[in-house]
């Protein structure tokens, strides 16, 4: 295929987000979006702040407002708070500043780690995990690279500790470890405290799935004056204006009112540990998840049949085609009705014996 691109990049396999159908006339239960709106206060400052009077003024390059928010619920200062465009926006910046020696991530993960490894020429290594998807922390130490884990990890659900953090963090001496917590909120345990003790940690979370402003793109880090600094660097080298007001406006207010969000990541921890009881009564394997979804496989069914007889029957779930995964289906958690409704769909398909759509 002709392309204008530099060699570099004209190679590229590039990320594949999950389906966005655009009638919206699915149960999407594919891209681990929060089944809730968001909050009051949330909504009239977004409004407020969509004012024409206001939109013709460029943002706060600083975001001044947001990052003291942000530093004053996790206990720390403005100067250790970094926001910017979506997570993905902050791992970006990861990959081409701190990734010099190189980088290691699981081998199972989120899949964008690696497109950023091949966009920025970074030499990674995908470290395979133990058997059950379990992330063995001493695979990480002492390897003298940048060390990037999603804790939760996608598309597993599963979570090391706070001392497996520890040992990686306070083994890698000054190279990077970054703890990409997108599904943190759902049962997981931060490990912000521990950006206090190592310069070198590094914690990336997301409004996207606990404070339901996926739509809005909105991320922030955490760590050390140093790992912050270094990435306004390359914010303002590349796009000072990187937060727009109006989703400034919305992450302020999104954090004003934690406690409505934490409460919904409450029910939606409760409805997934039902979701478990409910499919592995109907012979799944579910590998357990402290994330807004889980990560399931039956052997009376091939995993992508299964994916596609459910969108057949207007349900999306995400089906990932790499070998080592492809039998399994991660499912986001929706609400307690859209669950039953898909545990209730699974039943059928399978009663049905699997078959394949249409025939």
């Amino acid at each position: 295929m002709n392309t204008y691109l530099d060699e570099r990049f004209a190679a590229l396999e590039e990320y594949t987000p999950g389906e966005q159908p655009k009638d919206q006339a699915y149960i999407k239960l594919n891209t681990n979006e929060s089944p809730y709106a968001p909050g009051p206060a949330t909504v009239a400052a977004v409004a407020d702040a969509a004012a024409a009077t206001r939109l013709r003024l460029y943002s706060d390059p600083d975001s001044t407002k947001l990052k003291r928010a942000i530093a004053g619920l996790y206990g720390v200062e403005s100067s250790n708070v970094f926001v910017s465009n979506g997570s993905d926006d902050i791992l970006n910046f990861v990959f081409m500043g701190f990734c010099g020696k190189g980088v290691m991530f699981p081998e199972i993960s989120y899949g964008f780690y690696e497109v950023f490894a091949e966009l920025h020429g970074t030499d990674f290594v995908k470290v395979p995990l133990k058997e059950g998807f379990v992330i063995d922390p001493e695979d990480y130490v002492g390897k003298n690279k940048t060390v990037v884990i999603a804790n939760p990890n996608a598309p597993t659900g599963r979570a090391i500790t706070l001392d497996d953090i520890s040992r990686i963090a306070g083994a890698n001496g000054r190279e990077p470890v970054i703890i990409d917590e997108a599904y943190v909120d759902f049962g997981g345990t931060t490990a912000v405290e521990l950006t206090r003790e190592f310069d070198n940690l590094l914690v990336v979370q997301t409004f996207s799935k606990s404070r339901s402003l996926a739509g809005a793109r909105l991320g922030f880090a955490l760590g050390s004056k140093t790992l912050i600094r270094d990435l306004e660097k390359l914010k303002y080298s590349t796009n000072p204006y990187n937060v727009n007001s109006v989703t400034a406006a919305a992450g302020t207010a999104a954090i004003g009112e934690n406690g409505y969000y934490m409460e919904n990541c409450s029910r939606i921890a409760a409805t997934r540990e039902w979701t478990v009881e409910k499919l592995t009564e109907l012979g799944f394997q579910v590998i357990p998840s402290l994330a807004n979804f889980i990560f399931v496989k039956n052997d009376v069914i091939d995993g992508e049949r299964l994916y596609r007889e459910l969108k057949e029957r207007k349900i999306l779930v995400r089906h990932f085609g790499s070998e080592a995964i492809r039998q399994y289906n991660r499912i986001t958690i929706g609400t307690r009705d859209e669950m039953e409704k898909l545990v209730a769909e699974i039943g059928d398909i399978i009663d049905d014996g699997g078959k394949e759509p249409g025939q």
